[in-house]
């Protein structure tokens, strides 16, 4: 018995010394290229290795991640500025049009496509492969003297168009993929996970109170305006239902425009007042803008978030739904009112 367990306790010994041998230090790297320095990143599968000359400034640099399609790119990043991806100064690398792998430079300035430029640091050396599913960006930087931090920011993306890198998405590896690097102590951090999974916390919460207010209570509020008044029973009912709806909903999206709408309740003329025409075609003309608005900026915003397809069916069919009841009151409405018109006639011929 005892020869087993010694073997097995040597075999587990060695598969805990490969495992933790197999991280960033293992690497090698084409063209005899050695760095003094390395840091297995916490997100994105990732890893930057650097030397670094504290005297002259000269950062020499790889980063390998593996892009979540062979065709897509890999960036990492220098931000001077702040800690995001606004204002970094990025080196991104992809497939080339011609088939061969290289990096460019790009200073981000906002969340629009990228355009390719100079960016604030001097560049050198900027080559980049494809190995092992992954891909290597290499470069040097000169930065300016006494620097010792800087904050990085890496990522990857899916695709390329004409040349020019995609978005990427917006995943919680991809959010969280950014911190700070000692370049002379050689020491890497990132944010806790706490302050990344707090920020997509508040960012579903956004979601969910938009698509509750602008993608279900406006819509819902715009029916009880539109065809519960033709049934004289719901009258007033329908009103305080539409400015429940109505009210709920703008303060549960943006407290500003709750405040415009009780506004503009208060200057809503009486039925038989000579400006009501006009409130009329202002109250309708808005409502319906910023239900189809809304609509549409629920869907926008899946798609920034890159949120499940179930999703996007369950708000779909919520829409459908609404719509169909929609349809159906339509038609209920003009029955009505064409039966109430005959009768009025018939009433007044007699």
């Amino acid at each position: 018995m005892a020869a087993p367990q010694s073997l097995l306790l040597l075999l587990s010994a060695v598969a805990t010394f490969a495992s933790a041998a197999g991280g960033c230090s293992s690497v090698t790297f084409s063209s005899n290229r050695v760095y003094a320095a390395c840091s297995d990143l916490p997100q994105l599968s990732s890893s930057l290795h650097w030397s670094f000359d504290a005297a002259s400034g000269n950062l020499s640099l790889a980063f390998v991640a593996p892009p979540p399609k062979p065709d897509g790119w890999v960036s990492w990043a220098i931000n001077p500025t702040a800690t995001g991806m606004i204002g970094s100064q990025a080196l991104i690398a992809f497939r080339q049009p011609d088939g061969t792998m290289g990096v460019k430079t790009y200073s981000i300035t906002g969340y629009g496509p990228v355009s390719e430029g100079p960016i604030a640091f001097p560049t050198s050396g900027l080559a980049a492969e494809f190995v092992d599913g992954a891909i290597r960006l290499y470069g040097n930087l000169k930065l300016p003297q006494g620097t010792t931090t800087v904050n990085q920011v890496w990522q990857v993306g899916a695709t390329v168009a004409s040349g020019v890198p995609q978005k990427h998405d917006f995943k919680p590896g991809n959010l969280g993929s950014k911190g700070t690097v000692d370049l002379v102590k050689a020491t890497a951090v990132s944010p806790a996970p706490g302050a990344a999974s707090s920020s997509i916390r508040n960012k579903n919460i956004h979601g969910i109170l938009n698509a509750v207010s602008w993608g279900i209570l406006l819509p819902t509020g715009q029916l009880f305006a539109r065809y519960l008044k033709t049934f004289k029973s719901a009258d007033p009912a329908w009103f305080y239902l539409h400015v429940a709806c109505q009210v709920s909903g703008y303060i549960v999206g943006v407290a500003g425009w709750g405040t415009g709408l009780a506004f503009a309740l208060f200057l809503r003329p009486k039925p038989d007042h000579k400006y009501r025409f006009y409130w009329n075609v202002y109250h309708h003309l808005v409502g319906y803008t910023v239900i189809v608005l809304g609509i549409i900026n629920i869907f926008k915003g899946m798609e920034i978030l890159a949120v499940d397809h179930q999703w996007k069916v369950a708000y779909t069919v919520v829409i459908c739904i609404l719509a169909a009841i929609a349809l159906l009151l339509e038609i209920i409405t003009w029955i009505i009112v064409i039966k109430r018109k005959r009768s009025d006639n018939s009433t007044s011929k007699a």
